[in-house]
């Protein structure tokens, strides 16, 4: 009996180590594959985890900064998180503040860098949609009109419809477009929530532009 199941086992180690020569190398590459998978899944939530705080801290050192008054240092701090953390959202939000703080020195040529970084590198739409109204007001400061209406031409996030309707309606009243005006203005008013203090203010240009807008309520 005891040489029977010897020689059952041994059958049966034989018939192993066949399978294993013929499947093993590719099992154990599979296996490596998915490990592989979980431990690179694990170690990119990790890196970002450390990405973000680190650029926590540096959106710290940016706030600071800017609460200086100093736009050189801030730039400078500016360029160093875009070098380091390109993809995160500090680095979107410390565009924002330096072409805010820039365009109030003004700083106008830093203040476009700093938002069509943000425009051109932003992962978060919302901050792109509010990259892209901010550099259209510095464009329209500078005059540069044509400019700030091919800014606002990217398509937006739905709850910005309304501020950029309204935006280019601004530039067509400069440009001595009337009946282009009108029509963003209409645009901007139907869009804005109505009890919104923004849709009674651009009920007020329509009514100064000579719109009724009881008959559009």
């Amino acid at each position: 009996m005891a040489n029977h199941l010897d020689l059952e086992e041994q059958e049966q180690l034989d018939q192993l180590k066949h399978f294993w020569k013929q499947y093993g190398n590719l099992i154990t590459w599979i296996l490596i594959a998915v490990l592989g998978s979980v431990a690179a899944w694990n170690g990119y939530h990790a890196w970002q985890r450390n990405q973000s705080v680190q650029a926590s801290a540096m959106f710290d050192e940016v706030e600071r900064v800017v609460r200086s008054g100093d736009v050189e240092k801030t730039q400078r701090a500016f360029s160093e998180m875009t070098e380091r953390f390109p993809r995160t959202t500090y680095a979107q939000l410390a565009g924002l503040l330096l072409g805010k703080m820039a365009f109030d020195a003004g700083k106008i040529e830093s203040a476009k860098a700093a938002l069509a970084w943000v425009i051109e590198n932003g992962a978060d739409r919302a901050y792109v949609a509010i990259a892209r109204l901010r550099l259209s007001g510095v464009l329209i400061d500078a005059m540069a009109y044509d400019d700030a209406l091919k800014t606002l031409s990217a398509e937006l996030p739905d709850e910005f419809v309304g501020l950029v309707a309204d935006r280019k309606a601004d530039i067509y009243v400069l440009q001595n477009k009337k009946t282009e005006a009108q029509a963003e203005y209409l645009k901007a008013f139907k869009s804005l929530d109505e009890a919104s203090q923004y849709r009674r203010l651009v009920e007020v240009k329509l009514n100064a532009l000579g719109v009724d807008t009881e008959s559009v309520k």
